[in-house]
């Protein structure tokens, strides 16, 4: 089967942004290599300024490499100057970020000092400025790092992070710099009008519908069969799409995984229950089948344990084949008073050849895109918190790197808002 790769269709709203990050000293300035080529990989330029501290753990040659563009490190090189100006340098950009912002440098920009280029640029810059504190915990919660915070934020400079963790010092607590996927999430965030919130509402008004999970089917009353999933994915969908504002509804399988907020969550466990609830959905703009449903279930199943019958005996079950939900939801036509979502999202697990067979099942479902990702022995897709996943479509195959299931819950529901945006 031929198939043509189309990247083109989902476009971050990174694309064509110019970003200023500038390093701080501290042990989180590693992540800033992954973080450059997580935004130029969404079509933005990066130019780096490089304290002299943060040379102590990331090298000019490294960030050179990786922006493709000079790293400026001091304040009075004539060379610098001459090409870029620390004022120009400062005004370029679409927006400063300052990662990792250490209690050092945000203390600097609290004061309005200019001792070195970093901070005579935060201080020249017209441009918004958003920082990834990481610093110990106790001088992260130290007061005079509070006041400075409280002050920065007064002044409009927005903060991502700091997470809580265990730190390279051996502590634990707040004070780790927020990763790289969550640093590009907030810049698309504001790129997209919404900086620190949701995105400004961008499907304000559309309904959407989430499966996540497994199903257990009944062999008796302590018996199931299932498939291997967590419904992490499913549930940062859902939640992704409703911090986009979309009024939405998710019916989750068996899963330890916490309700997302601002989402009305149905519970069920066998597929016949999740179609009904599915159903009981509808209408909706953008239905999204994430949950892993059982193929089959035990056509009659136990109304009592069974038992051994020490005799080596083996039960003898007949299996029936369990409602296809995506394949219901793609095909409604309204007839049975179901009326099939404008879009309709299903996922494709599979072991092997997986773009082929996530094309396959695309067209055979009648479904609008397919996201297929591998599942194989030791992927780690299965309860691991990364997937890698290609999305399908009419229009092609778009490939996304391995990242985050929240990250690729967010930069889904960007797809979709764009979708219903270039399609009013």
């Amino acid at each position: 089967m031929s198939i043509r790769v189309d990247r083109g269709w989902s476009v971050s709203t990174l694309k064509g942004k110019s970003v200023l990050l500038v390093i701080g000293g501290g042990i989180a300035a590693y992540k800033c290599l992954e973080l450059v080529r997580r935004i130029r990989e969404r079509g933005g330029n990066v130019r780096a300024l490089l304290t002299r501290a943060g040379a102590e753990f990331v090298t000019p040659l490294s960030l050179q490499a990786l922006t493709e563009n000079r790293v400026f490190q001091d304040l009075f090189s004539l060379t610098d100057e001459h090409e870029m100006g620390h004022i120009e340098l400062s005004r370029a950009a679409d927006v400063l970020l300052v990662a990792p912002a250490t209690a050092d440098l945000m203390a600097k920009m609290a004061a309005g000092l200019a001792s070195d280029l970093a901070t005579t640029a935060l201080l020249a810059t017209d441009k918004p400025v958003i920082t990834a504190p990481a610093m110990n915990v106790r001088m992260w919660l130290n007061p005079a790092t509070q006041d400075n915070v409280t002050t920065l934020k007064a002044r409009g400079v927005r903060m991502v992070g700091p997470d809580e963790g265990d730190m390279a010092c051996g502590e634990y607590g707040p004070g780790r710099m927020a990763e790289p996927a969550a640093l590009v999430s907030a810049l698309e965030d504001f790129f997209a009008g919404s900086p620190g919130a949701a995105a400004i509402g961008r499907l304000q008004g559309r309904r959407a519908l989430v499966t996540s999970g497994p199903t257990w089917e009944a062999i008796d009353p302590v018996r199931y069969i299932a498939n291997r999933s967590s419904g992490k994915q499913g549930h940062a969908i859902a939640g992704a799409l409703a911090k986009l504002g979309g009024k939405t509804t998710l019916v989750s399988g068996p899963t330890a995984e916490p309700d997302p907020p601002g989402v009305t969550v149905v519970r069920v466990e066998s597929a016949l229950e999740m179609l009904a609830a599915c159903e009981q959905a509808l209408p909706a703009d953008v239905a999204v089948c994430a949950a892993a449903v059982a193929d089959w279930r035990v056509a009659d199943a136990a109304g009592s344990k069974m038992k051994k019958d020490g005799k080596g005996t083996l039960p003898q079950f007949d299996l029936a084949e369990n409602p296809d939900i995506l394949r219901t939801l793609s095909q409604a036509d309204g007839k049975s008073g179901n009326q099939r979502p404008a879009l309709v999202i299903g996922f494709a697990a599979e072991t092997e050849d997986v773009v082929t067979n996530g094309v396959e099942k695309r067209l055979r479902k009648g479904c609008d895109w397919i996201l297929a990702n591998d599942v194989s022995p030791g992927s780690g897709t299965f309860a691991g918190d990364d997937n890698r996943v290609h999305l399908i479509s009419e229009g092609g195959v778009e490939d996304w790197p391995r990242i985050s299931k929240t990250e690729v819950a967010e930069r889904l529901a960007r797809a979709v808002a764009d979708h219903f945006e270039a399609r009013p």
